[in-house]
């Protein structure tokens, strides 16, 4: 059971089947109990006509029992004897009592067979017999007339004499109309239920097989993608705006991304490769220089190039330990006393960098040794760059520390201004003006601002260079 189809199918045609069931169940027991309801008003009425008779003393032989064959009568006084039956009963059951021959009741006459002074003394007696006001009792039976037995609703009615003497009357109603209406109903659901279950399993099939036909098609297209390793492949989007489209376009989207991804990281490989060949290829050279010729060992350009290589390795490793997603540390630094410390160690720089500290609390919430490296590099960078000043100030703005590092440089162009934040990216004129480095200070420099929850721009100093901008949050502002 691995298909969808299969699973959509089956799912649909038992939800259907139990409703079915249940609808179908309901309906029966509606039906069978207003038609029992019908035959038991029949059989109410019939009875209450012969309790009419017996209360105004009608003689049990001279009883109207109505339509036998529709509605046998059994009359039985309060011993439970029977006084009067249809004439052409024979049996039944579901009533006090299954006899149905009747026998002499107890005086042995019937209500009438008083003598005419009496009949005249009764007419003028205010007191005369009356039927039972209170609901009738219904049961369920057989009867059994003219050798034929069917099923009967009975109802049960008392009436009382002018002589006080209460009497039963079990009057019935057949039910053949009520089994018959439900016999034919439930034939025909049971007819009709397996075709209909047959059919909504058939649509349901042929419905899912349709919509489940796109994602069969982007499933083939993932499946040759992973075989080709070529992720310029797209998967196909249906013309439809449903989900399936919508999976579709995000896969795609999914894929454009690790494309981008794959690339940069091929891009990274060559060029770390690239910058590490370099300073790995002169020390190498220096050193075989060195082993030939002891006196030619150029011992200081040896030195520079292995801090050069020690330096590309470290930036690499962060950038790596970053793309893993390392968090930073939540320990609250001062980045006034951070960025003084910083250029305190940078006395034999090319440029005095001129420091401008804001009062108040400036502190943010972050890893000091990244955040120092990212005012380095800033730094660095405005150092290769200047012609005669650098200078860097921290100010507080609307919640925010801001951190400026400006110079008299050329400055970077508008259009590459998001350029140079990318990785081993170097400008042509940065290139000339390059003392060693790969390219990383500032891809470096932004992605830590990112990890502590701010952002690094470049814009134009007041000196017409470079102004590298290094926005945080403060730990209030992150809170809120």
């Amino acid at each position: 059971m691995r298909s969808v189809r299969a699973r959509a199918a089956i799912g649909a045609t038992l939800v259907v089947a139990v409703a079915l069931i249940g609808a179908g169940l309901a309906v029966l027991m509606v039906l069978r109990g207003n038609l029992t309801d019908q035959a038991g008003l029949e059989a109410e009425v019939a009875a209450r006509e012969v309790a009419g008779q017996l209360a105004l003393d009608v003689p049990y032989a001279d009883l109207e029992l109505g339509d036998e064959d529709l509605h046998p009568v059994q009359v039985t006084d309060e011993d439970r004897r029977v006084v009067a039956a249809s004439k052409d009963l024979e049996a039944i059951s579901g009533t006090a009592t299954p006899r149905v021959t009747p026998v002499p009741s107890a005086p042995a006459e019937s209500p009438g067979d008083d003598d005419d002074d009496d009949d005249d003394d009764r007419s003028d007696d205010p007191a005369r017999g009356k039927v039972s006001s209170a609901d009738p009792d219904f049961t369920n039976g057989t009867a059994t007339i003219d050798g034929g037995t069917a099923d009967y609703r009975f109802a049960r009615v008392e009436g009382t004499t002018s002589d006080g003497v209460t009497l039963t009357v079990h009057a019935g109603a057949p039910l053949a109309t009520e089994q018959e209406a439900v016999g034919t109903v439930r034939g025909a659901m049971l007819t009709g239920l397996p075709v209909l279950l047959a059919v909504v399993a058939g649509v349901t099939w042929l419905v899912t097989r349709r919509a489940l036909r796109p994602v069969e098609g982007i499933r083939r297209e993932l499946s040759a993608i992973t075989a080709s390793e070529d992720l310029r492949r797209r998967v196909p989007e249906p013309d439809s705006r449903d989900e399936i489209a919508r999976l579709a376009r995000t896969t795609n989207e999914t894929l454009t991304v690790l494309e981008a991804s794959v690339e940069r990281q091929r891009r990274f490989v060559a060029d770390a490769s690239h910058e590490l060949r370099s300073p790995i290829a002169s020390l190498r050279t220096q050193l075989e220089v060195g082993e030939a010729h002891p006196e030619l060992l150029d011992v200081p350009g040896a030195v520079a190039d292995t801090v050069r290589l020690q330096g590309l390795a470290t930036d690499l490793l962060l950038l790596a330990r970053l793309d893993a997603g390392e968090r930073p540390g939540r320990a609250a630094v001062d980045l006034g006393t951070l960025v003084r410390e910083e250029v305190s160690q940078r006395a034999g720089d090319r440029i005095p960098v001129a420091v401008s500290v804001a009062d108040g609390v400036l502190e943010v919430t972050g890893s000091r040794g990244q955040l120092s490296r990212v005012v380095g590099n800033l730094l660095d960078n405005a150092e290769r760059h200047a012609e005669h000043s650098v200078a860097v100030a921290v100010t507080r703005e609307r919640g925010d520390v801001l951190v400026e590092v400006t110079d008299d440089g050329s400055g970077v162009p508008e259009a590459e201004r998001e350029r140079v934040f990318e990785r081993f990216v170097r400008l042509d004129d940065a290139r000339t003006r390059d003392d060693g480095g790969a390219g990383l200070g500032l891809a470096i420099a932004r992605d830590v601002a990112a990890r502590h929850g701010g952002t690094l721009d470049v814009g134009t100093a007041p000196e017409g260079g470079a102004r590298f901008t290094l926005r945080l949050p403060a730990p209030a502002a992150r809170g809120a």
